[in-house]
């Protein structure tokens, strides 16, 4: 979900309802005294002035969120709602605000709402097919990631596409999700999720060269993890390949000493 910049200046200006239009060829003024030109002051229509009141309040309660202060926040959104029921980045925002409370209908009520007011967009389509994902509507959920690609102005479809293909893996629909990393991946050749999770089916299908083709462009962007280096250990481990085995082990102890190395990786080499 991406947050709007907060608008801190603006605020009275905005919920007053006016607005100071201006220009440099004096057709915006009227006339003063003397040389002097009055500025015409231009009356915002109610529905904008509620519109505004909204935003600024969806910006406000995007500021508490990122504080980590849930209560504030949702009481910013539910005065945002009073302002313009119609809204849908307020409707998005409380969706998430409901959910990490746990009301989980409120929570999809609104990205339901959200996605209504605004159907063709991205970012709405994305959101509420990461949230029926989590909540085990994951064969509901396609439809919205495919809406969401489906956007012309949507700036990331690799990610909609990769959360469409880990969707599909958690329903054991190998075939689906393959497909959705690999579409991630040629929009996006540096989704690391998606080269990570393109390794993880190939090698759940039995194909460990292909799986280390990808686990090795995911090791190339310099961000491991300890699910990334249990995966590696699999593969190599696979393919007999035993001191490249032991170097993921090695690396696993040293930048993840938290983990359980071999049970780990030896879980993940279990599908065949």
């Amino acid at each position: 979900m991406r947050c709007e910049r907060l608008l801190w200046l603006g605020l009275a200006a905005l919920l007053g309802g006016c607005v100071t239009v201006g220009g440099n060829n004096g057709n915006n003024y009227g006339e003063g005294s003397g040389n002097q030109r009055a500025p015409k002051v231009v009356s915002a229509s109610k529905a904008q002035q509620r519109r505004d009141a909204a935003r600024i309040h969806t910006e406000l309660a995007q500021h508490y969120l990122a504080q980590g202060d849930l209560q504030d926040a949702l009481a910013k959104l539910q005065l945002a709602l009073k302002f313009d029921p119609d809204y849908a980045p307020a409707h998005t925002v409380i969706a998430y605000v409901y959910e990490r409370i746990n009301k989980v209908p409120e929570a999809e009520a609104n990205y339901r709402k959200a996605e209504a007011l605004e159907p063709t967009k991205g970012d709405t389509n994305n959101n509420l097919g990461l949230f029926l994902c989590r909540h085990g509507k994951e064969q509901e959920s396609i439809a919205y990631f495919n809406k969401a690609v489906a956007d012309p102005f949507y700036s990331t479809p690799d990610a909609a596409l990769t959360n469409a293909g880990i969707c599909q893996m958690n329903v054991s629909n190998m075939t689906g999700a393959e497909a959705s990393f690999r579409d991630a991946i040629a929009r996006n050749p540096n989704n690391g999720d998606a080269l990570f999770h393109l390794a993880e089916v190939l090698y759940r299908q039995g194909n460990a060269f292909g799986a280390r083709a990808f686990i090795q462009r995911f090791e190339a962007l310099g961000k491991p993890t300890a699910a990334s280096l249990q995966l590696g250990y699999g593969i190599e481990s696979r393919l007999g390949n035993k001191d490249a085995a032991q170097n993921y082990l090695r690396r696993l102890h040293s930048q993840f000493p938290g983990a359980e190395p071999a049970h780990a990786a030896n879980s993940t080499a279990s599908h065949p």
